[in-house]
């Protein structure tokens, strides 16, 4: 199963192009009074602000002097619009790889007799943060900004880069335009990542080429629950170099993974990094001459490393200082200190290599594109037979048999030798390890009109694994977050846990509680669905932009003995189902049995697969609907009807 492969392909391929008269963008400054009275976007009745238009044009000189100008007009709708008058510009500082110039920012409103004003921005409310070692912010605020403002800025962008444009933006966009202008002798290639229509033109003009990308009414991109990295959905072009031709020279700037890889293998940085001997420790030596288990050993080097290294934060591929510089100082990079790993598992015998990964946060790899800049991590990457282990150091959390959720469900880039078929793309899965809960209740029903009982709840593989964190904050922490949370009036009673600090087992997690019922008249009800966290359907919209990401297969089981009083019965109770999906990935069953006040029920869950298409969406959402309804369904119980006496 290749993760979002569809997705992918139809984000690449989507050429979808209309016919439209040319935008004619307003001047600088001068702005239209009915866009100062605008009070909604057309196309989106609910947005807090909208952008008028963002225009940019990247042109390059022959000598490969590459500038972006850019243009960009907001309107401000609502108070939870203001954000969008604070700004971040990005740009890489490093080796002064790019510069911002004649930046200029104003603010237009309508004074009380229906003039327009202008309030420019001062230079002293500009200026630059360090991001990281080679990027930084330009970083300014919009003044005198208020629902019905419009804000405008304007910047030049100097650099050797070439730029991606999006489209799409967190607030929706009346009009986007993106133009490159490049000599003749420089062929590049603008690759719209867009299931939007958009309209394109290329034409030569003297010894340049000019390509125009455009796009209008563009749907915000909105977070929605399960959403990945907003970056995997965003209408874009992405614009790459193919070649330089001068005179008879023709320079190819296209990669190829293998070239790639060779590269990286001949890096002082990565690849020669693998070659060095890291010093072993007695403490280590002595725990691995006990073991004879490849797996034991693979287990005991990952959790020595990871808590032996103390990671500072950096997240990357490269070894910058040396793996033993890192050893030494016992600190370092996330590539530091995974390269590390790999090296000492390598010297154990394991069968162990470097995997280049994209975690969430980064994004998703298109494979088709053969660049290492699209990897943010190297992980370790274990062979025991016929099973693989995928392992972060720097993760303190995530026991070594199962795979880093940040990239489970991905493809990895697993590195060995050119001259073998061992390296190549790999989908880092494992079906058998699943976000597991199984909740376990004994209760009853009180004559206080309450439900009382006792609760285990066993978190298992990745479910154990979302929970650690914050246990580490305390059990008040845990029970607010996963138990009282979705429900305030529930209470809990003391949290007792089991095999807290074994990573390697459950976690059971056991409590008393206590919950209000609700009644009517001689009737009293309720609910079946506790402790599961699925107490709330997140997917209520009708569309959705982005796919569904659990990011693993999941199973959740009720098992549950219920009591109510004596002088009460149970009215007719809800069926014994089973639902399932139409293609099969998701099935619930639900067994119940009642005797005089006992109740019994059963109820699984499972999902069967980690993620739901876009194009899927619909039938999703109509199924987890009727799948809330079946977990929310209540339990009607009743006073015994009293036999009136014969005359």
């Amino acid at each position: 199963m290749r993760p979002f492969l569809t997705l992918a392909l139809a984000l690449l391929c989507t050429m979808v192009s209309y016919a439209q008269k040319p935008v004619k963008i307003p001047e600088w400054g001068n702005v239209n009074k009915d866009d100062l009275l605008m009070k909604e976007c057309e196309f989106d009745k609910d947005a807090e602000a909208v952008v008028l238009f963002d225009v940019g044009e990247l042109v390059c000189d022959i000598s490969l002097n590459i500038q972006l100008e850019r243009r960009v007009r907001i309107k401000i709708l609502k108070e939870d619009g203001l954000s969008q008058a604070n700004i971040k510009l990005l740009y890489e500082h490093y080796k002064n790889g790019e510069d911002i110039s004649k930046l200029a920012a104003q603010t237009y409103n309508l004074d009380e007799a229906g003039n327009i004003t202008i309030t420019p921005i001062e230079k002293k409310s500009v200026f630059d943060t360090k991001l990281n070692a080679r990027y930084s912010h330009r970083i300014f605020s919009f003044e005198n900004v208020k629902p019905g403002s419009i804000i405008e800025y304007k910047y030049i962008r100097k650099g050797t880069g070439l730029v991606n444009w999006n489209f799409q933006k967190s607030i929706p966009v009346v009009f986007s335009r993106y133009s490159t202008d490049f000599p003749l002798e420089l062929t590049i290639t603008s690759t719209p990542f867009c299931v939007l229509p958009y309209h394109s033109t290329s034409q030569d003009k003297g010894n340049r080429n000019v390509q125009t990308y455009e796009m209008s009414e563009i749907p915000a991109l909105r977070d929605e629950p399960y959403m990945t990295n907003e970056d995997d959905y965003v209408q874009r072009v992405q614009t790459i170099p193919i070649s330089y031709a001068s005179g008879t020279q023709r320079i190819n700037f296209v990669r190829s993974w293998p070239g790639i890889i060779r590269q990286l293998m001949e890096d002082d940085d990565f690849g020669l990094q693998l070659k060095k001997n890291i010093p072993r420790t007695s403490d280590l030596d002595s725990a691995l001459k006990t073991l004879r288990s490849p797996f034991e050993k693979m287990k005991t080097i990952h959790h020595y490393v990871r808590k032996n290294m103390m990671w500072n934060e950096q997240t990357n591929i490269w070894a910058l200082d040396g793996v033993k510089a890192a050893w030494k100082d016992k600190k370092g990079t996330s590539g530091e200190i995974n390269l590390i790993l790999v090296n000492l598992l390598k010297d154990a015998g394991l069968d162990a290599y470097p995997v280049l990964v994209s975690t969430r946060d980064n994004g998703r790899v298109i494979t088709m594109l053969a660049d290492y800049r699209q990897f943010d991590k190297v992980l370790a990457y274990v062979k025991i037979g016929e099973n693989v282990y995928v392992m972060d150091a720097t993760d303190k959390h995530t026991p070594s048999h199962l795979i880093p959720a940040e990239v489970h469900f991905s493809d990895g880039l697993v590195i060995e030798k050119l001259e073998t078929y061992q390296w190549g793309w790999q989908t880092l899965w494992n079906e058998k390890t699943l976000k597991k809960r199984l909740v376990v209740i004994r209760a009853e029903i009180t004559d206080k009109d309450s439900i009382a009982g006792e609760a285990n709840v066993i978190s298992y593989d990745y479910d154990r694994l979302e929970r650690v964190p914050t246990l580490l904050e305390g059990k008040e922490k845990l029970k607010e977050k996963f138990f009282t949370s979705q429900n305030p009036q529930m209470r809990i009673g003391d949290l007792q846990l089991e095999n807290e600090a074994n990573d390697s087992l459950p976690l059971v997690q056991k409590f008393d509680f206590a919950q209000p019922i609700s009644g009517s008249g001689d009737y009293k009800f309720f609910t079946l669905n506790l402790f599961t966290g699925l107490e709330k359907n997140p997917f209520v919209a009708e569309s959705r932009f982005s796919d569904v990401f659990f990011g693993m297969n999941q199973s959740i089981s009720i098992i549950g003995n219920f009591r109510i009083p004596e002088g009460y019965v149970y009215e007719e109770l809800p069926k014994n189902v089973k639902m399932i999906m139409p293609d099969t990935t998701i099935e619930v069953t639900r067994r119940i049995a009642a005797e005089n006040t006992q109740l019994s029920v059963r109820i699984n869950l499972e999902f069967k697969q980690p993620y739901y298409s876009t194009e899927n969406y619909e039938y999703f959402m109509n199924f987890y609907k009727k799948l809330m309804e079946l977990l929310n369904e209540q339990i009607v119980f009743r006073k015994k009807s009293i036999p009136q006496p014969k005359p």
